[in-house]
């Protein structure tokens, strides 16, 4: 029977780096999040090759400490939980501190930031998880990250990629619905050099539905409030009479995150009953707010 061994550090960060980075679309995901925790109002992410080749992600938020830069990176490490009792009542988009870690695993990543106030910024650059030395640079107020060459050293991932357009089509979906969820964030989205996403960031949902969904369908909408027991819903729904082909342009968000839920889905179609032809479904972008600590995030 062979013997029991404990898992190399960097075996066990490529494993988890599975559970977490599974396309680019992950990675955009983790940053721009990490970004929104960072009190940013506006982020820009950038694709090449459908993110293969390059992701960068800019935010203009509270930035990170020079001295903090490598701690960022190693796994569970994280500045949004303190105690046990932090877990009942996630206020943040990301809290397991996995994230950084598991995208340098897999990538090669730099970093260059600057704390609000501070004179001069600092970089650092890992590659497959191992990092260098922490540096002084110029930089902007705010992080700024880019990932290149994802799963360079998991060829057995990389192979499972599909075509560059379908990892970008993958990123612009979760653009979107990270525009509807902030409002008040101005986010930019380009792709290979050509902008496919600007929200204007000034805090109203309809223009950042304008910008993300279209003319059409924002058009359509009309706008809708309630709630009651400590849970509160608005944003806007389709009339009755340009109703859509699918579910496709139905999103809701809990708290600020995007979910699919079949229990909100039923309760949004149950109010069109007789009034939607059949075969169609109502649209609606719909924010359901409700105290954090009848959430479970996970």
């Amino acid at each position: 029977m062979p013997h029991i061994q404990q898992l190399p550090p960097h075996v066990a960060d490529l494993i988890a780096a599975g559970e977490v980075v599974e396309r680019p679309a992950s990675v955009v995901k983790e940053l721009v999040e990490n970004a929104l925790d960072a009190h940013s109002s506006a982020v820009v992410v950038e694709l090449r090759r459908g993110g293969m080749g390059l992701i960068r992600v800019t935010d203009n938020g509270c930035g990170i400490a020079p001295g903090e830069l490598p701690t960022a990176f190693l796994r569970h490490a994280t500045s949004k939980l303190r105690s046990p009792g932090d877990l009942g009542r996630i206020g943040t988009l990301g809290f397991r501190g996995e994230a950084l870690a598991a995208i340098s695993a897999v990538s090669r990543v730099e970093i260059r930031t600057r704390r609000q106030g501070d004179g001069a910024g600092a970089s650092l650059a890992l590659e497959g998880g191992v990092p260098g030395p922490v540096e002084e640079t110029g930089a902007p107020e705010g992080t700024t990250i880019l990932v290149r060459d994802l799963f360079y050293n998991t060829p057995a991932r990389l192979k499972f990629m599909k075509k560059d357009s379908a990892e970008t089509a993958a990123v612009a979906g979760l653009m979107q619905h990270l525009a509807l969820s902030r409002p008040d964030v101005s986010f930019r989205f380009l792709k290979d050099g050509t902008e496919a996403l600007h929200t204007p960031g000034d805090g109203r949902l309809d223009s950042a539905v304008y910008a993300a969904l279209g003319r059409d369908f924002a058009r359509s909408l009309l706008p809708v409030k309630g709630g009651g027991d400590g849970v509160q819903a608005a944003g806007f729904v389709t009339r009755p009479l340009q109703g859509r082909g699918s579910r496709a342009m139905q999103a809701f968000f809990v708290n600020g995150r995007f979910i699919k839920s079949q229990l909100l889905t039923a309760a949004l179609e149950e109010g069109y009953r007789n009034q939607i032809m059949k075969g169609r479904f109502p649209g609606c972008v719909l924010a359901v707010s409700l105290p954090a600590d009848q959430v479970d995030v996970n």
